[in-house]
């Protein structure tokens, strides 16, 4: 008969937050899959719970994987866990639990925190829809094509990001979706857990003589609705023309006129010339 694969949420830095449930099946479980050996090494000993460990992370998962699903297959239960919150999210621990689909092998969840889920109970923005982005790519092309295709999403956006690309992180953000509220949420459940309720800019402006530090969680404003201009584009141009015949270039009529109406500068300018 095949074991059962357990899906175990970890604290994300205050060992406390271990659920009961979750330290006894971490002692009953025949081994635990660990995204790094050592993290979990730690934790196990403070609780004292002596199991086997095997390596499962994001360079080795499919073979490992394998591996793991074919002692599951012959009849042990095994644990997978990561170095902090609930496995399979941003995490190799997804492709396991698709390998176990795949093969009808049970899984069972033993909930724990979430620095997602966490960040944004304590952000001050709307919970009521959000979208989880994840980590942005290292590469900025990649980084601003993601950006552009969340611009317009009007849930709350959820993103982790390392301390050493939070500035680069915070000026693209900046540049393509424009100057919103944000919640830096950092350390959470450590010692020097930090909620930062600004914008982008402020962000900036408070990081200007300080090095971020620690893991963050931003919390970032969806998109508002589009609103429909209050003049149409005929009175806009109507009113280019106007400024233009009082004495004022057509370049700088359509500049105003496009920041008073929401339309685009180009447009009323090439409208206004015909």
């Amino acid at each position: 008969m095949a074991g059962i694969l357990y899906v175990v949420g970890t604290p994300i830095g205050n060992l406390s937050d271990l659920s009961p449930r979750a330290v006894q099946t971490l002692r009953e479980v025949d081994f635990i899959a660990a995204e790094d050996t050592r993290v979990t090494q730690k934790l196990l000993n403070h609780f004292e719970i002596k199991k086997p460990l095997t390596s499962y992370y994001q360079h080795n998962l499919r073979q490992r994987g394998e591996e793991i699903l074919a002692r599951i297959a012959a009849g042990e239960n095994c644990a997978i866990v990561t170095d902090a919150g609930m496995p399979c999210i941003s995490d190799p621990g997804e492709d396991l639990v698709q390998l176990c689909a795949q093969q009808g092998i049970a899984t069972i969840v033993i909930p724990g925190p979430s620095a997602a889920i966490s960040a944004l109970a304590v952000s001050g923005l709307s919970t009521s829809r959000f979208a989880f982005e994840g980590f942005l790519s290292t590469n900025r092309k990649n980084r601003m094509e993601h950006l552009r295709q969340i611009a317009q999403d009007p849930h709350t956006l959820i993103f982790y990001e390392a301390p050493h690309k939070l500035l680069d992180t915070l000026r693209d953000m900046l540049e393509i979706l424009g100057d919103r509220r944000i919640a830096l949420c950092r350390e959470l459940t450590k010692i020097h857990e930090q909620v930062i309720r600004t914008t982008f800019s402020g962000a900036l402006e408070w990081y200007a003589d300080k090095s971020p530090r620690g893991e963050y969680v931003l919390i970032i404003e969806g998109a508002k609705p589009a609103q429909e201009p209050a003049l149409s584009l005929e009175e806009a141009v109507a009113q280019v023309k106007a400024l233009r015949q009082g004495g004022m270039p057509v370049s700088d009529a359509a500049k105003q006129v496009a920041k008073e109406t929401g339309y685009k500068k180009g447009e009323l300018y090439r409208r206004a010339m015909e």
